[in-house]
């Protein structure tokens, strides 16, 4: 492991979100009564161990070998992942809410403080420099999109104004961003074979927005239903884009399909409780049994590729 250490990826951030998002949703089900509560306490501390040793490993790599740390945080594509580490403390916040609120308050200043700087660090990263259109993939999200997430457990912590600053901002980068990508996917060459799988990640902004808009006004008005329903359709438009995804060699990307479907479950658990309709009862436990296959199949073959030794190793 000592001379793996310097590859150390810090796309395995990914790997707490997927089940950090995993872990809330646990506990979304178990305030329905349709889980017992001991098992969203159980993936609790799974997750802050898991948290724990991943921050822990990256923490060491910085110190030990801070050249390749910094060659992450210079390179066009990794930079947008340091962001998944706030985002990863931003959401502890929320999985820890009502468990163990002084533990979430804390992660959230955090994961606050941390992402706020690190968007901005991002956001001038890319003006100063001249990418080419193939360098944009939705990865790119994470940065400024990921602001949506601040409100869910800040509305506990701040006022509303300066929640609702951030969700302003995440919103804004969202129909930008998106506008880029798709300009990039319709027009220009194909996604890299390693970065497909985040194409899943279209699905978490509006899910996520619709949790934090819920958040800030608790109201199912006509923008939480549209925020909504564009979550529903990037899931659904997902299994047309099928032969994109048939032939895909693992890679660490693929913890991308997790967290997005972890919010559109917890979106819809949400809906449900909104609305009482029962279709977003039925979409939740859809959603969660395919969350929860998900996780376990990109598990399975991360431990496998730990076993062989193609976790830690130089990438281009």
């Amino acid at each position: 492991m000592k001379n793996r250490l310097p590859y150390f990826p810090v796309t395995t951030f990914a790997i707490v979100m997927g089940m950090t998002g995993l872990t809330i949703v646990s506990g979304k089900f178990a305030h329905n009564n349709w889980l017992p509560e001991i098992v969203n306490e159980i993936m609790l501390f799974i997750t802050l161990g898991l948290f724990a040793l991943i921050l822990g490993f990256y923490g060491i790599k910085a110190i030990l070998h801070p050249r390749e740390a910094a060659a992450d945080f210079r390179h066009p594509i990794r930079i947008n992942f340091f962001s998944a580490i706030s985002i990863s403390f931003l959401l502890q916040a929320v999985a820890f809410m009502e468990y163990w609120p002084l533990l979430s308050k804390t992660f959230w200043w955090i994961g606050m403080l941390a992402h706020t700087f690190l968007m901005f660090y991002t956001i001038s990263f890319w003006i100063s420099h001249n990418f080419e259109i193939q360098f944009m993939n939705p990865a790119w999200f994470i940065p400024v999109v990921g602001n949506i997430i601040v409100p869910i457990a800040g509305v506990l912590y701040m006022p509303m104004e300066f929640n609702f600053f951030y969700f302003s901002v995440g919103f804004f980068f969202w129909v930008v961003l998106f506008t880029i990508f798709l300009n990039r996917a319709i027009f220009h060459q194909q996604l890299p074979q390693k970065f497909i799988p985040t194409l899943f990640i279209l699905i978490a902004p509006p899910a996520i927005g619709f949790l934090s808009y819920l958040r800030l006004t608790d109201s199912m008005d006509f923008f939480a239903l549209f925020l909504l329903c564009m979550g529903l359709f990037f899931f659904f438009l997902l299994p047309f884009l099928w032969k994109s995804f048939r032939k895909l060699k693992f890679f660490i990307s693929w913890w991308a399909f997790t967290f997005p479907l972890d919010a559109i479950t917890l979106a819809t658990a949400q809906a449900w409780e909104n609305t009482g309709l029962v279709v977003f009862l039925y979409l939740s436990w859809i959603f969660l049994i395919l969350t929860i296959s998900a996780i376990l199949m990109v598990s399975w073959l991360t431990i496998g590729k730990i076993r062989q030794g193609e976790l830690c190793i130089k990438e281009d």
